[in-house]
């Protein structure tokens, strides 16, 4: 469990699912990241027994309910790529209502130290489709740099292809970040 001034990030839970759906069916958040929306409440429970059942992948909760309005997670491979040791990709999402009040920032800061200081991570990547604004703008308040873009990557949820930007951060810059947050204050 990681917590931050607002929230805790936690393993999922099995009665964590009604809320996944409602946060999940909506067509303006899943689609955007490059999954459907979610169809029932016993899709949203397997999608926890499978995909948020992995090592590092956690329920982003407001800190004063334990209630889950997103999703954040690091992993070792993306589609067909596996990440060099040392290196991994961060993926985050949240729930519609809960937009515009940086908790995707707060949520991805606090796992990126973990990444960093806890488990040696050297570079965290992350990636936005190019139409995905919202994310786009969430990446840049992060921290994350500028690496490559992909033309034509496949999105397999959805059967399609899309273009994607792909973004990095080093231990350096982390470090850099730290640094200047620890100055402001």
């Amino acid at each position: 469990m990681i917590t931050t001034s607002r929230l805790i990030l936690r393993p999922w839970k099995e009665e964590d699912a009604p809320v996944l759906y409602e946060l999940a069916k909506d067509p303006d958040v899943g689609p955007a990241a490059g999954w459907p929306a979610h169809q029932d409440e016993k899709e949203s429970l397997t999608i926890i027994r499978t995909v948020f059942s992995g090592p590092e992948n956690y329920a982003v909760c407001l800190k004063e309910n334990n209630q889950p309005i997103g999703a954040i997670s690091l992993m070792p491979s993306r589609n067909d790529h596996v990440y060099p040791e040392g290196e991994c990709e961060i993926g985050f999402w949240i729930g519609k209502p809960y937009w515009g009040h940086g908790y995707v920032v707060e949520a991805s800061k606090a796992l990126l130290g973990h990444g960093f200081e806890d488990l040696g991570m050297k570079t965290i990547w992350c990636g936005h489709y190019v139409r995905n604004a919202k994310s786009a703008r969430a990446q840049q308040k992060i921290g994350f740099v500028f690496d490559h873009r992909v033309n034509h990557m496949p999105v397999p949820l959805l059967n399609e292809y899309r273009d994607e930007i792909i973004n990095r951060m080093t231990i350096g810059d982390w470090k850099k970040c730290k640094e200047q947050k620890d100055q402001a204050v």
